[in-house]
């Protein structure tokens, strides 16, 4: 068999979904029940409870992925099927609030060459080796789901490794398939659709710097509670600063508001000043610096794509 490598960066031909800085653009489908906390018609902003501290220990989880180069495999039938070599790493910040320090506790890297090829064998580039992983079609979207779902697995690895009792996990997206972590927090700072009607969301657009919007149960493909909350920073459109927070929707109603509440009096510490992040307030401080390590540790991108061109060779 043979691989062949493109010869153009991998980033070009993708197409780039731009991040709703302005607020969502479509409304969504999404199955919503507004009275877990408070009854719809009633909906306001809401406060943390005066005295509510954050917890001794916040551990801030995030993952990075690239695709390094796509390449075809041709088998000894003369059949080609596309894939991508890609790598991808996680990691966790641990920040002690207690002591006002916060370190990267856990990083780990891993690479594949996703393809629907059965029989490709591993992808050698001089010291890098890109073991193969199936995915069930070759299509981009498809081989892209295969490398998100291969790092948010290194992702729930990597959660459960420095945990401690009365910490808060924070979870850099969707929590998903990490939704049976206990005491654990989905953190989503961009918003490409608008999942409450236009009653409710005039209440979130409306929320002052640390305030968030009652707990919501809400239902696409899986069911979480879920809120959304305002970071303390410079006014904007009306959604600037907001981010939306969620957790397991098989926690008790009064558990989840719990974790609200406690959402509204840690994550705004953590909030990002637009001088030192673009993505200011709601690109947090931690997960700035996790990325900025784990983009790293994946190493230069043209030397592997030269790597791995020549290893087709």
């Amino acid at each position: 068999m043979k691989f062949h490598v493109d010869a153009w960066d991998p980033s070009y031909g993708v197409a780039f979904e731009a991040a709703a800085a302005d607020g969502p653009q479509a409304q969504s489908s999404a199955q919503i029940q507004p009275d877990v906390e408070l009854p719809a018609q009633a909906w306001r902003g809401v406060d943390a409870p005066a005295g509510l501290r954050p917890p001794g220990t916040v551990l801030v989880v995030d993952g990075v992925q690239r695709i390094d180069a796509r390449v075809w495999a041709t088998g000894d039938d003369g059949v080609t099927y596309p894939g991508v070599a890609a790598s991808y790493a996680a990691g966790v910040v641990r920040c002690d609030l207690d002591r006002g320090a916060a370190a990267i506790a856990t990083t780990r890297i891993e690479r594949g060459l996703f393809t629907p090829f059965e029989l490709a064998p591993p992808l050698v580039a001089g010291a890098v080796r890109y073991p193969a992983i199936r995915v069930s079609r070759g299509e981009p979207k498809d081989l892209a789901l295969g490398v998100q779902r291969h790092m948010r697995a290194l992702e729930v690895g990597v959660s459960g490794e420095e945990r401690d009792d009365g910490d808060l996990l924070i979870v850099d997206g969707p929590l998903q398939e990490r939704a049976h972590l206990p005491r654990a927090l989905g953190y989503i700072k961009t918003h490409r659709v608008e999942y409450l009607p236009a009653d409710l969301t005039a209440v979130v657009t409306g929320l002052r710097g640390g305030q968030r919007s009652p707990v919501f149960l809400l239902g696409t493909s899986w069911h979480r509670f879920a809120w959304y909350l305002r970071l303390p920073g410079p006014e904007g459109s009306p959604w600037a600063g907001i981010v939306r927070a969620e957790c397991s929707a098989d926690l008790l109603p009064a558990d989840a508001i719990a974790l609200a509440h406690l959402s509204a009096v840690t994550l705004p510490r953590f909030a990002s000043s637009a001088y030192k992040d673009p993505r200011a307030p709601q690109n947090l401080i931690p997960i700035a610096g996790l990325e900025r390590k784990l983009r790293a540790m994946l190493g230069d991108a043209r030397l592997l794509h030269r790597a791995l061109a020549k290893a087709a060779r």
